[in-house]
């Protein structure tokens, strides 16, 4: 059994942990949900020696731990899989499973040996893939199996899971989440630390719910319902988000894109978008979605086919250049695009019009901050101030600087790719009210998601994308899965 006592973590401004207590039983799969910034992140990350508590401590079967580094952890078979899977991409997967201990002969690594124990690993976690490829070029859910196999290699049978499904596709999560089960039945302990409560009740047997830091409650799943956990999570009750956005003011196209091709990636796509409408661009993992924004955005250079916004034609061949004509991506992983994680809120704010900020080479700080704290207020983003660090923002809040940043450009045509993954249900809704928001203030918008809810309670219309090519479009009134999933993946 493993017990958290009054575990407290503060950083500046902010208390991520205010005496948490709760205990998780042994070969147990035990959720932890709460908002962004609740903690939830933290406190898996004490357990695996990433971050030492400011106070309190943690037993194992009533034997006090003492966790000052992720080896320490290790010594206690305690092993984290991250959000961000981090590996020596250039390595062999062979290579990166006994990175901390070669397999030798006499001395001499053996390489013959380190494939068959590679091949070992790889086998009971279910994977069959050649353990001489290279991790780079796996996918995600393959080099998770390879962060858990890794784990387990090195004696592990205390796991930690840390949004392990934010970037899997459906399938992908159900092979996941089926490893899951299968290793509590051999007797690992399981903390999974999730947004998605849906897969929490599915292989979930306790939940412990995390508000601003402190511990609310811990009950068995089979006990409580989603409507309660998602109460005991904000605190209040969460409105069905049944808001329609509102019909364009008018049929005019303000976007108008025709035949937009990159070779390789997309070919022939075309779509109009009006003032004040929501275009979804639907497909599954690699249908050239995030390419197209990309590309829009001035990412991948010039490409074939026209652009025009306003009437006005514009080809973006760098960032820069879509941004001088009011076009603002937020991307998919705002952490490496979307945001400059060591600068303060206000810095990230102002990045896109730094030219009018200091026309003579010198920002006006007095300018900046009164900047961020308009959009602080106006999307409502919990920091301690707006020199608060991004870095140190949940990610719900990470996601509402990187929107201010284009409301601050006034871009007029927004492609967002993405915007609540990995975001929990309160910060969820309070994103969705921001797009629609964007949409009646007259805003053209490309909205990117593998969420197929979000689509459908956010877009007028969806285009579906299928191998890089345009395969149909559907209409607010056809909005339903069975057709959508049927243009998505080409079956009658």
């Amino acid at each position: 059994m493993i017990r958290f006592d009054r575990i407290t973590k503060r950083y500046p401004g902010v208390v991520a942990l205010d005496e948490v207590s709760f205990e998780v039983q042994r070969a147990t799969c035990h959720a932890l949900v709460g908002e962004n910034g609740a903690g939830k992140s933290t406190l898996g990350k004490i357990l695996a020696g990433i971050v030492r508590p400011d106070d309190g401590r943690i037993l194992l079967d009533d034997k006090e731990l003492i966790l000052r580094s992720p080896a320490d952890a290790k010594r206690h078979g305690i092993a984290i899989v991250h959000q961000e899977l981090l590996f020596c991409e250039h390595l062999s997967v062979a290579e990166n499973l006994f990175l901390a201990e070669m397999p030798t002969a006499r001395g001499v690594l053996d390489g013959k040996a380190m494939i068959r124990e590679a091949e070992r690993a790889l086998a009971a976690v279910g994977a069959a893939f050649d353990p001489r490829e290279t991790v780079g070029s796996l996918s995600i859910s393959k080099q998770q199996l390879v962060q858990i196999a890794a784990a387990l290699n090195q004696g592990a049978r205390i796991l930690v899971f840390d949004e392990p499904t934010s970037s899997l596709t459906s399938a992908e999560t159900d092979r996941l989440l089926e490893l899951i089960r299968n290793l509590v039945k051999d007797g690992v302990t399981c903390l999974y630390v999730s947004h998605r409560l849906e897969e929490i009740f599915a292989i979930c047997e306790y939940i412990t719910v995390l508000r601003d830091g402190k511990h609310i409650r811990t009950t068995p799943a089979s006990e409580t319902s989603q409507d309660e956990v998602v109460h005991a999570m904000i605190g209040r009750e969460l409105e069905e988000d049944i808001h329609r956005t509102p019909d364009p003011p008018t049929d005019q196209p303000f976007v108008q894109v025709e035949g937009l091709t990159r070779p390789g990636l997309f070919e022939d796509v075309s779509f109009e978008i009006r003032r004040g409408e929501i275009l979804g661009l639907a497909g599954l993992v690699g249908s050239g979605r995030s390419e197209v924004a990309e590309t829009l955005f001035g990412l991948h250079g010039e490409a074939r086919g026209t652009v025009r916004l306003g009437g006005r034609t514009v080809a973006p061949r760098t960032p820069a250049h879509a941004l001088a004509n009011g076009i603002g991506l937020i991307p998919e992983d705002r952490k490496r695009h979307g945001l400059v994680l060591t600068m303060s809120v206000a810095e990230n704010v102002s990045l896109p019009i730094l030219r009018r900020l200091s026309p003579w080479g010198v920002v006006r700080t007095r300018e900046e901050t009164a900047l961020a704290r308009e959009f602080i207020e106006r999307l409502r983003i919990r920091t301690p101030s707006e020199h608060t660090v991004v870095a140190h923002l949940s990610g719900g809040n990470q996601q509402k600087v990187v929107l201010a940043k284009w409301l601050a450009a006034n871009c007029d045509f927004l492609l967002i790719d993405e915007p609540t993954r990995g975001v929990d249900v309160g910060a969820k809704a309070e994103i969705h009210e921001l797009i629609r928001s964007l949409a009646r203030e007259g805003k053209a918008i490309l909205l990117i998601s593998s969420d197929m809810p979000e689509l459908f309670a956010l877009c007028h219309r969806l285009l579906v994308l299928r191998e890089g090519r345009a395969v149909g479009e559907l209409p607010r009134s056809a909005f339903s899965p069975a057709p959508l999933l049927r243009l998505m993946t080409g079956l009658a």
